[in-house]
């Protein structure tokens, strides 16, 4: 079956026209039972995305390589999920025939040739074709960037490695084939750093866990510096709401510009650890010169600067418009120090992001020791 694109319009405007029930939101209405594809959906931000659809009546199909948490949707309460296990680069016989889907949902999308492999066979399949891509695909973060911004070349188009450099152009060129082989049908979401329950890189949930260990905090530059990030549930309800409503093109999806800051998740962190702390706010400069990095030894937290002046600062207009809400930090700080507490103590006595306890005491006096000399 070949899907009409007149046929995909209109039903983007039957679900748009949900919004004018009381209240003027899609989430208050009951939805259409849909179809669902994910391609992917046993990391992080799948699981997420696949209770959300399951609580609002959709049906889901889940295709992955079955290694990434296996047994995640295992057992009697997860029946209603079909699971097809097959590889994207080498194996996609599981999505051939006659099956159709309303929607696919692509989280795993690195490699242009993949998102190209796929999205050719899933054409004729489904109306949707919506991927998860990254902020990371604009060129320069020295001003905020909106959804029509430049992106990122690669020097070589070809390349098949993704690493720091290679990762903001090869997701720029995973939007591009999907949305040559379904022109018109594709949304791209573009979020910032996706945080909350399940996030296995560590990045956001050091602040938390650290302010559970108690005393005194290495805090980088100043409390008033500007950060975004999102919550992986508000992230999942919005792609979500996107399929619902046939919202197609391409939207930024992160906090709103100004409204979070590295005090406030440092604050919204001591609360909730609910231990005796301090935070010592040490600035960029003499960070930079004990060789402390931003992002990934201050995770979350890059100086406002020079080539990223913009950062912390992406512009959600079109997306807000399009639905996207946020829940309150203090909530994502609480449920994602929750699910930390939970985890093993060998895998907590490990974090992957963060200075150690010992690096971050050695910072500390080496900064007090020039507060002390008056420098």
């Amino acid at each position: 079956m070949t899907i009409d694109r007149r046929d995909f319009l209109a039903a983007g405007a039957a679900a748009a026209s949900l919004l004018a029930l009381p209240g003027g939101a899609l989430a208050a209405a009951k939805p259409q039972p849909l179809k669902l594809l994910v391609l992917g959906g046993t990391g992080f931000l799948g699981p997420h995305f696949v209770e959300a659809a399951r609580k609002r009546g959709h049906t889901l199909t889940l295709f992955n390589r079955g290694k990434t948490n296996p047994d995640k949707f295992s057992g009697e309460d997860y029946r209603d999920i079909e699971q097809l296990h097959g590889d994207r680069k080498t194996d996609l016989s599981a999505l051939e025939g006659e099956r159709k889907w309303d929607a696919v949902l692509d989280t795993s999308a690195y490699i242009p040739a993949d998102v190209t492999r796929s999205a050719k066979l899933l054409a004729p399949k489904v109306r949707q074709y919506l991927l998860v891509s990254t902020i990371s695909v604009y060129a320069k973060n020295d001003v905020p960037s909106e959804e029509t911004s430049p992106l990122a070349v690669l020097s070589d188009p070809n390349v098949t490695e993704v690493t720091g450099e290679t990762y903001g152009g090869l997701k720029a060129l995973c939007e591009k084939a999907a949305e040559a082989e379904l022109p018109g049908r594709t949304t791209v979401v573009r979020p910032g750093l996706i945080v909350g329950p399940g996030d296995n890189s560590d990045r956001f949930t050091y602040w938390p866990a650290r302010a559970e260990r108690g005393g005194e905090i290495l805090a980088p530059g100043s409390a008033q510096d500007p950060t975004q990030f999102i919550d992986v549930r508000d992230l999942a309800a919005f792609l979500l709401a996107c399929i619902e409503r046939g919202h197609v093109g391409i939207y930024n999806a992160d906090a709103e510009p100004g409204a979070l800051t590295m005090g406030a998740l440092l604050r919204e962190s001591q609360k909730a650890a609910g231990k005796k702390s301090t935070l010592t706010w040490a600035p960029a400069d003499f960070l930079e010169a004990q060789k402390v990095a931003p992002w990934s030894d201050m995770p979350v937290w890059i100086p406002a600067r020079g080539e990223y002046t913009g950062f912390g600062r992406t512009s959600v207009r079109k997306a807000r418009a399009a639905g996207l809400s946020y829940r309150p930090l203090r909530d994502t700080v609480r449920d994602t120090l929750a699910w930390w507490r939970k985890l093993p103590d060998e895998r907590r006595a490990k974090p992957k992001a963060g200075l150690s306890a010992q690096r971050e005491s050695e910072v500390l006096a080496a900064w007090h020791a020039q507060e002390n000399k008056g420098g």
